[in-house]
């Protein structure tokens, strides 16, 4: 069985660097060549619109995005999203902001909707490209720094693409008999 893999492309093309990621996506897109069992798919500002996809199932998630960790503008960023660690609910109400969901809320609402819908888990691994944004204003187009950072994402989303394809194999999930949880 082939496993399943969704990259996505989040943020607001309005808010100038903050459409880093559906700027990676579109160049995704047009590129093409990506193996079998990978979608890829500009969800902008639709984070409903996302968790309710990632309910279909998937081996693994790759989301990009802006990713502020005070480093320097365009600095490029891989991230491991951990699904097992403890949910900050210091706003209750984000998860129902359908144009104002960042990524961890929209796995937050992601975890809720499997648990309301029967689904076990329907992201097993999640990943990030992130990058460090220089402006966050209103505008449109992206900072000369972020610009030159979409090329260097590309070979990003490439490797951790294969990495998420690799982990979701047959022969890379261990035996359960061995105490590895997978």
């Amino acid at each position: 069985m082939t496993p399943r893999v969704l990259v996505a492309g989040v943020g607001n093309v309005f808010l100038s660097d903050d459409g880093f990621g559906v700027e990676v996506v579109r160049r995704l897109l047009a590129r093409g060549g990506l193996p079998d069992g990978v979608e890829v798919a500009d969800f902008g500002i639709r984070g409903m619109h996302l968790a309710y996809q990632l309910l279909d199932g998937y081996d693994g998630l790759l989301l990009v995005d802006t990713h502020q960790r005070g480093g320097a503008p365009g600095t490029v960023y891989r991230l491991e999203h951990d699904l097992d660690a403890p949910r900050d609910d210091t706003e209750p109400g984000a998860a129902l902001d359908g144009h104002g969901m960042d990524p961890a809320t929209v796995l937050a609402l992601l975890a809720e909707l499997a648990v309301a819908n029967g689904v076990a888990r329907p992201v097993h691994r999640v990943l990030v490209v992130g990058c460090e944004p220089a402006v966050l204003d209103e505008g449109m187009g992206l900072s000369e720094p972020v610009a030159a950072a979409v090329e260097p994402a590309l070979h990003a989303v490439d490797e951790l693409v294969g990495l998420l394809l690799d982990s979701a194999a047959p022969e890379a999930v261990p035996n359960a008999s061995e105490g590895v949880r997978p």
